[in-house]
C-alpha cells in the first residue's frame, strides 16, 4: 500500500470519526427523547388507570349513597304517614270519637254516662243496620215522641227546655254520626 492509500484511508477514518462525533449527540438525544416518550406514555397510562379506578370507586359510592338516600326518603315518608295517622287518632280521641278503643266491653256500664253516647251511638248504628232502622230515623222518631206528648213537654218552662235540649242532642248526635260515616269512608 502506498502512501496515498494510507492518506486516503486516514481521511476516510477521520471523516467517519467526525461523522460519528457529530451524529452521536443527535443519536443520543433521539434515544433520550424516545426513552422520555416511553416513560411519559407509561405515566399517562398509570395515571389514567388510577383516575378510572377512582372514578369507578366514587361512582359505586355515589350509587350506594343514592340508594341510602332513597331508603331514607322512604323512611321519612313512612314516618310522616305515621305522624299523620297519630295526629288523626289524637283528633279522634279529642273529639271523643274513639272512646270505644279506650273502653273494654266489661267496662261499658262504668263509662256509660261519660262516654256512653259514643258507645250507644255505635250500638244503635249496629242495631239499626240489622233491622233497617238508622240512627237518624230513630232520632227523628225520638223527636216525634218528645214533641208529640201533648202538653207535658210544651207546657211550662221545664218542658220547653227539655224539648230544646233533646233537639240539641239530636243535632249533636247527627253531627257525630256524619263524622263517623266520613271516617269509615276514609278508612
Amino acid at each position: 500500500m502506498s502512501t496515498t492509500g494510507w492518506i486516503i484511508l486516514a481521511v476516510i477514518v477521520v471523516l467517519i470519526l467526525i461523522a460519528l462525533l457529530v451524529m452521536l449527540p443527535r443519536m443520543r438525544a433521539k434515544a433520550r427523547e424516545r426513552k422520555a416518550a416511553r416513560e411519559l406514555e407509561q405515566r399517562r397510562e398509570r395515571v389514567a388507570t388510577e383516575h378510572r379506578e377512582e372514578a369507578d370507586s366514587r361512582s359505586t359510592r355515589a350509587e350506594e349513597a343514592e340508594r341510602q338516600a332513597a331508603i331514607a326518603q322512604q323512611n321519612a315518608q313512612a314516618e310522616r304517614a305515621q305522624a299523620e295517622r297519630h295526629e288523626q287518632e289524637a283528633q279522634m280521641h279529642e273529639r271523643g270519637l274513639a272512646d270505644d278503643q279506650l273502653i273494654d266491653d266489661h267496662e261499658r256500664d262504668r263509662f256509660d254516662g261519660v262516654a256512653g253516647r259514643n258507645r250507644t251511638d255505635d250500638d244503635r248504628a249496629d242495631a239499626g243496620a240489622g233491622n233497617g232502622v238508622t240512627d237518624r230515623s230513630r232520632s227523628g222518631a225520638d223527636e216525634g215522641v218528645t214533641g208529640g206528648t201533648g202538653g207535658t213537654s210544651g207546657s211550662g218552662p221545664g218542658g220547653s227546655s227539655a224539648a230544646s235540649r233533646q233537639a240539641g242532642n239530636t243535632e249533636y248526635e247527627k253531627g257525630r254520626e256524619d263524622e263517623r260515616a266520613a271516617e269509615r269512608e276514609t278508612r
